[in-house]
């Protein structure tokens, strides 16, 4: 059996490059993932150890101070963690959020870009992984950065 984040990377491959395919695979993730959705996602890149992930500048991602509020951030730079992780792992290992932060620089406006590269690492048993994930402006600036720990380990 194909693991999750084997079967998401299958699909995008398949969607991405047809017309609307992107369009369709976020809604396919946001069906999947539903809480992820909430912030409508857009995937721009996804490959083992590698994933890109826009959320756009609209008044539901936004706090009362009109910039893209704080779990907003986290929430995309989540996914995009574990969009690159888990697309790299082998079959029948899975991954888990055990801890997350998030480091804030500088109020994010407009659309916002999650970015992370990761090497996927090698699971011989139970272990945790951090990654890193940046989350960007329309200038490429680094608005925050999130840190999330992934228990990896055998399905069960």
């Amino acid at each position: 059996m194909r693991s999750p984040g084997k079967a998401l990377l299958h699909l995008w491959r398949r969607l991405h490059p047809l017309p609307g395919g992107k369009w369709l695979f976020a809604r396919i993730f946001g069906w999947r993932v539903p809480y992820s959705g909430s912030v409508r996602p857009r995937f721009i890149a996804l490959e083992p150890g590698r994933a890109e992930i826009e959320i756009p500048d609209r008044r539901a991602n936004r706090q009362h101070l009109g910039s893209i509020h704080a779990i907003a951030l986290m929430n995309v730079a989540e996914q995009a963690s574990g969009l690159a992780l888990l697309t790299g792992l082998p079959d029948g290992i899975r991954g888990i959020v055990t801890q997350i932060s998030m480091q804030y620089f500088k109020k994010a406006r407009g659309t916002i870009r999650a970015v992370c590269n990761v090497t996927v690492p090698t699971v011989a048993g139970d272990m945790d992984f951090e990654v890193t994930a940046d989350c960007l402006d329309s200038s490429a600036t680094v608005v925050a950065r999130a840190t999330v720990r992934w228990r990896l380990g055998a399905e069960r």
